[in-house]
């Protein structure tokens, strides 16, 4: 049997902190959501001035890349492709760059998903927030 690091909440609450340092330096309204290893939400806040719709993308990016074991970006390069089946694979909807797996060791721990900015954008938030773990 493996041993298997977890989130707790100070280190959810150490990635918020960060992403949101980040976002705010940068003058962008985002929402910045949290999810564990299944892809179940511990963490959204939605930063003033971004919009609604924000708050269902990030989750469903962070969903995406903790379930995938990697960053959503794939998904939407896959997609972008030309292979347009993928959009039927069934409990992924966060198809689009800004969900970011955290790694430890091998082991995805869980991801952070943003929305709210350019896709890029996004995702530099996600990756600041991950760095404050320092893994």
């Amino acid at each position: 049997m493996r041993n298997k690091p977890v989130l707790e909440l100070a280190d959810v609450k150490n990635i918020a902190q960060a992403a949101e340092l980040h976002a705010v330096q940068n003058n962008w309204a985002v929402t910045i959501a949290v999810v564990d290893d299944g892809g179940h939400l511990l963490w959204l806040q939605r930063l003033d001035g971004a919009a609604a719709v924000s708050a269902h993308i990030a989750p469903a990016k962070a969903h995406t890349a903790a379930m995938g074991r990697r960053e959503s970006k794939v998904y939407e390069d896959v997609i972008n492709g030309g292979r347009s089946s993928f959009l039927s694979a069934p409990t992924i909807s966060g198809m689009l760059e800004g969900g970011v797996p955290i790694i430890k060791d091998g082991q995805c721990l869980g991801a952070v998903g943003v929305s709210g900015v350019k896709s890029t954008e996004d995702a530099q938030i996600a990756r600041a927030g991950i760095a404050a773990l320092g893994l």
